[in-house]
C-alpha cells in the first residue's frame, strides 16, 4: 500500500461498534473463532487518561484509542488481512500525539530484508508515523522503529539500523548518531537535551548517552559484558544501568556474581556499582520481557532478582546502596512489572494463588501491602499507566485479549470479545519418569467413549500455557486450535514441560535440556503416557511450533508406538550448533555427540508415524532448511509426510489466512492419521 493511500485510510471515528469481521460471519468454527479481535501493544500517556493499542481481527489490525466514560474510537480504518504489522504505539506526554510503526517485523525492527508475507508485487515499507490522538491525516516520518517523544512533545527520537534520529513537529527528520551495533531502550533526560540508548553489539553491548543536538556521544562506564536497562535518575544528573554477563561453560550454578547494577553521575562520568548479586541464586541475570530497571521519584532503584529461586521484585536505595528490599516474595513468578510515579507505587502481573493464571497487584514503594486489582473471573497482563487511571491486557476462558481499566471494579476500554461455548480447561500434573512434577492443561473433549488424544507442546522453551487465552497473538490462536480440537472430539493436554516459565528458576534453568540432553522430553513422554493411561484414549499424537515442532519431531522419532501421528510447525530438527570454545578438543567432540542425540535427526531410523511439516520460508527465527533437512530425510526412509509451505511467510505467520490454512490443514492430517488411523495417500 502506498503512502497517500495509508495516509487516506486514517480516520477518527467516535462510538464506531466493534462488529465481527464480515469474512468470519457465517463460516465454521474454527475460522470464527481466529477472527476474534485481540488487543496488544497497550500504552497510555503520562498526563492524562488515555490508552491506545493495536485490535487484529481476522488480520485486519487498527489502532484504537479510549479513555474512561467515552467510547473507544479508531484512529485508522484498513480492511485487508495484508500481513503489515503495527506496533511500537509511543504517546506524547500530553496525549495529544502518537507514534506508531506500519510494516516490517516488529522482532527484527532493523532487518534489512523486510517481509512480504502477502506476497506482494512489491515489498511493503517500514514506515513511522505520527497522528492526532483526534485522529486526522497521518505525517509519514519515514524509514524507522522504536519512536519516543520528547517532554514537551516538540521532538521524537526515533531508531533504524544502528542510527539515531530526530524529528521536529513542522520540520524534517535529520539524524544524529550512527553506531556500530543496535539501539533499544532510547530515552529522553527529563529536561529533554540528551538521550539515553543501550547499544547491543552481540557479544558485549554498551550504555551510551548523546545531546540532543548530535554534537557529543559519550558511552558511559564500558566494559567486557553487556550493559542493558538505561534509565535516567528523575533529575537526569545520573544513569542507573543494569551490567550483567554469562557464565562459562560449566560454571557452577552458585558460582559468579555474574550481574550488578551500575549508576554514572553524568557531569563527572565517575561510575560506582550500586549493588553487585552475591553468589549462590540469583548470581545470573534473569529478567522479565518487558522493562526491568526503573528510578522512581522517592529516588528507588527497582529491579527483578531471584534470590529465593523465582522472579521477584526488589528495589535499593539510589544513594546509600544497602540491601535490597523485596517488594513481592513467596512461591510465585513476576511477569512483568512498572513503576507508577504519580503513586510511587510498584504494579505488577504475577501467578501468586494460581499458578497457571496471571493477576495485577498494586503496592507502595516503601512499606504497606499489595492490593489485588483484577477479580476471579479473568487473567490480566502488562499494567500500563495512563494519567492517574491503570490499565491492562485482559482474557479469560472465553475471550481473547482485550483492554480494561482496573479499579473498584474492571471496566472494559472496549467490546469484549466472546467465544460461545468453550470448555474450561482442567489444571493437571504428572510426574516425569526422572521424578520432576509436570503441569499442564487438560481440554476435555465432548461426548463420550473411546476418543483420539493431543500433547500439545508451546515453543520457546521459555514460555508457559494457561487456564485461558493467552496475551500472545500465537498462543492465543493454538489455544483456540486446542479448543476446536476438543469440541472435535479430542482430548488436548498442553504440557508445560521443564525449561518453561511460571514454576520458578529450578524449573527453567533445569539440567540436560535441548541440545545437551533434551530432558524437557522426558515431560512430553510423560503427558503422552499419561494420556494414553486414561480409559477414554483411543490413541495418542503430538502437535507444537517452534521448540514444541522440534519436541513434536522428536517425539515421532523417538516413540512412534506412543505418539502415531504429529503436527510440526516450523521445528528445529538438527541440534548441532557450536560449541564454546573453551572446551576441550575431547570435550567438544562429546558436546557434538550430545546435540545429534538430543536432536530429531540423531533418532529418524526409528522414526514410524506419519507427520504433516508447516513452515514458512522467510522464517528468521527458526530457518526453513530445518524443514528442508527433515523432509529429504523422511523422503529417504519412505516415512511418510504431509508439507505445507508459505512462501515469504515468517515464523508467527503474519498473515490470517495463513494461520487458518495451517490449523485447516492441521484439523484435517490429524482426522485421516490420528482419528481415522488411515494411511496417507
Amino acid at each position: 500500500m502506498n503512502i497517500r493511500l495509508f495516509c487516506r485510510l486514517w480516520v477518527a471515528v467516535i462510538g464506531l461498534a466493534l462488529a465481527q469481521p464480515i469474512a468470519a460471519q457465517g463460516r465454521d468454527p474454527l475460522s470464527d473463532l481466529l477472527a476474534l479481535p485481540t488487543a496488544s501493544g497497550l500504552v497510555g500517556a503520562r498526563d492524562v487518561a488515555r490508552f491506545a493499542w493495536v485490535e487484529n481481527a481476522a488480520g485486519v489490525r487498527n489502532i484504537r484509542v479510549a479513555e474512561r466514560g467515552q467510547p473507544a474510537r479508531r484512529l485508522t480504518a484498513f480492511t485487508e488481512d495484508d500481513g503489515q504489522l503495527l506496533y511500537h504505539l509511543a504517546f506524547s506526554n500530553d496525549g495529544a500525539a502518537l507514534a506508531l510503526v506500519r510494516g516490517g517485523d516488529d522482532e527484527y525492527p532493523d532487518e534489512g530484508n523486510r517481509p512480504n508475507t502477502s506476497t506482494a508485487p512489491t515489498t511493503p515499507e517500514q514506515r513511522l508515523f505520527v497522528v492526532t490522538a483526534q485522529g486526522g491525516t497521518a505525517r509519514d516520518i519515514g524509514e524507522g522503529h522504536s519512536p519516543v517523544f520528547s517532554p514537551n512533545g516538540d521532538r521524537l527520537a526515533f531508531t533504524r539500523r544502528g542510527e539515531i534520529w530526530l524529528w521536529p513537529r513542522g520540520g524534517e527528520s535529520k539524524r544524529i548518531a550512527k553506531v556500530r551495533g543496535e539501539v533499544g531502550r532510547l530515552s529522553w533526560s527529563p529536561d529533554g537535551t540528551q538521550l539515553l540508548f543501550a547499544e547491543d553489539r552481540g557479544d558485549h553491548g554498551y550504555v551510551a548517552v548523546i545531546d540532543a543536538t548530535g554534537q557529543r556521544l559519550r558511552y558511559l562506564d564500558p566494559a567486557a559484558a553487556q550493559a542493558i536497562e538505561p534509565v535516567f535518575s528523575p533529575d537526569g544528573r545520573e544513569v542507573a544501568f543494569i551490567r550483567h554477563m554469562s557464565p562459562p561453560t560449566g560454571a557452577a550454578p552458585d558460582s559468579g556474581p555474574y550481574w550488578s547494577i551500575r549508576v554514572v553521575d553524568l557531569a563527572t562520568g565517575a561510575a560506582r556499582a550500586l549493588w553487585t548479586a552475591p553468589a549462590g541464586q540469583g548470581s545470573r541475570y534473569a529478567g522479565t520481557r518487558a522493562r526491568n530497571l526503573f528510578w522512581s521519584k522517592s529516588s528507588r532503584i527497582v529491579f527483578p532478582w531471584e534470590r529465593n529461586g523465582w522472579l521477584h521484585v526488589y528495589a535499593i536505595d539510589a544513594k546509600r546502596g544497602g540491601a535490597p528490599q523485596a517488594l513481592t516474595s513467596g512461591g510465585a513468578e513476576i511477569e512483568n512489572f512498572t513503576v507508577d510515579d504519580k503513586r510511587d507505587t510498584l504494579l505488577y502481573a504475577d501467578n501468586s494463588g494460581d499458578i497457571d493464571r496471571r493477576q495485577i497487584w498494586r503496592r507502595p514503594l516503601g512499606n504497606g501491602a499489595a492490593v489485588r486489582l483484577g477479580t476471579d473471573e479473568g487473567m490480566y497482563f502488562f499494567p500500563t499507566t495512563g494519567g492517574t487511571e491503570i490499565a491492562a491486557i485482559a482474557t479469560s476462558v472465553s475471550s481473547p485479549a482485550h483492554p480494561v481499566l482496573l479499579g473498584d471494579k474492571i471496566t472494559p476500554l472496549a467490546e469484549v470479545p466472546i467465544a460461545a461455548n468453550l470448555i474450561t480447561p482442567e489444571a493437571v500434573a504428572f510426574r516425569a519418569k526422572d521424578g520432576v512434577e509436570v503441569r499442564g492443561q487438560f481440554f476435555r473433549a465432548q461426548g463420550t467413549g473411546k476418543r483420539p488424544a493431543l500433547v500439545f507442546i508451546h515453543g520457546g522453551p521459555r514460555r508457559q500455557m494457561l487456564l485461558g487465552f493467552h496475551p500472545s497473538g500465537y498462543y492465543s490462536k493454538t489455544y483456540a486450535m486446542n479448543q476446536h480440537l476438543a469440541a472435535l472430539g479430542y482430548h488436548v493436554l498442553a504440557v508445560n514441560y521443564r525449561g518453561g516459565t511460571g514454576y520458578g528458576q529450578a524449573f527453567r534453568e533445569a539440567a540436560e535440556t535441548g541440545r545437551e540432553g533434551a530432558s524437557e522430553y522426558r515431560d512430553v513422554l510423560a503427558a503422552g503416557r499419561w494420556l494414553a493411561a486414561r480409559e477414554d484414549v483411543s490413541s495418542v499424537g503430538a502437535w507444537g511450533g517452534s521448540w514444541g515442532g522440534y519436541l513434536t519431531a522428536l517425539a515421532l522419532a523417538r516413540d512412534s508406538e506412543l505418539f502415531v501421528s504429529g503436527v510440526d510447525l516450523h521445528g528445529v530438527h538438527s541440534m548441532l550448533r557450536p560449541v564454546p570454545n573453551t572446551l576441550s578438543p575431547k570435550a567438544q567432540e562429546r558436546a557434538r555427540q550430545l546435540q545429534w542425540d538430543s536432536s530429531p535427526l540423531g533418532a529418524i531410523d526409528s522414526w514410524r508415524s506419519p507427520v504433516l511439516l508447516i513452515h514458512g520460508d522467510d522464517d528468521r527465527n527458526v530457518d526453513f532448511a530445518q524443514t528442508l533437512l527433515l523432509s529429504r530425510e523422511l523422503t529417504a526412509r519412505g516415512i511418510p509426510y504431509r508439507e505445507l509451505v508459505f512462501p515469504n511467510e515468517r515464523h508467527s505467520f503474519f498473515g490470517h489466512e495463513n494461520w487458518l490454512r495451517a490449523l485447516r490443514a492441521t484439523e484435517d492430517f490429524l482426522d485421516l492419521t490420528l482419528k481415522r488411523r488411515q494411511p496417507l495417500p
